[in-house]
């Protein structure tokens, strides 16, 4: 008590100091635990499938964005849901949209077309999520698999959640993130990018 009373700033800021650790912390914990369970391991089918947009050049998707797109077709495959929505905007420059590459894709990849819903939406994670639960409100569905990259799960089900969907996420492991620094970086960015979202929202 003395101490404090001697240094009462001092005292504040290694208060606060720790705190911000507890939180990191704890934030690195929930986006690795996420990261390490697929949700559709425990959940048999979803209202939708949505595919989260990355790089796509000239209507070819990047790596990363590929891989995503395999899971997706994955899913399709084993009869997961009767909708996919590929969601994502465009760049400056860009030629087409991340969700009609993604859609264009997963046609060449056997999907119907008319079972895929392009949603050219979104220059942010959340600002796709929004645009993809409004289509499915729109139709009377509630429930998603949530396609990305593993570190993006914690995330993304907490947006999928505050939009009022029910988000099951069911990342890849096979995108272009493939090293373990490039993953590193991923869980690093993840966990403060997760801490900001629970802190501030969006």
């Amino acid at each position: 008590m003395r101490l404090v009373r001697r240094h009462p700033i001092l005292t504040l800021l290694a208060l606060g100091l720790a705190l911000a650790l507890v939180a990191t912390g704890a934030s690195g914990v929930v986006v690795w635990r996420a990261a390490h369970h697929d949700d559709a391991s425990d959940v048999e089918r979803a209202d939708a499938i949505v595919v989260l947009g990355a790089a796509q050049y000239n209507g070819t998707p990047s790596p990363v964005f590929r891989g995503r797109l395999e899971h997706a077709v994955v899913l399709w495959q084993q009869d997961r849901s009767d909708l996919v929505i590929t969601v994502g905007s465009n760049r400056p420059g860009d030629t087409t949209t991340e969700a009609q590459a993604g859609r264009d894709y997963l046609v060449s990849r056997g999907v119907p077309a008319s079972a895929v819903l392009a949603l050219p939406v979104g220059h942010t994670t959340f600002d796709s999520l929004e645009a993809a639960a409004a289509a499915l409100h729109a139709r009377g569905l509630t429930s998603a698999f949530l396609v990305s990259d593993p570190w993006h799960n914690a995330r993304i089900k907490a947006m999928a959640s505050d939009l009022g969907l029910t988000g099951y996420a069911s990342a890849t492991w096979t995108s272009g993130d493939t090293s373990e620094e490039t993953r590193g970086r991923g869980y690093v960015r993840e966990t403060f990018a997760y801490l900001y979202f629970r802190l501030f929202g969006r």
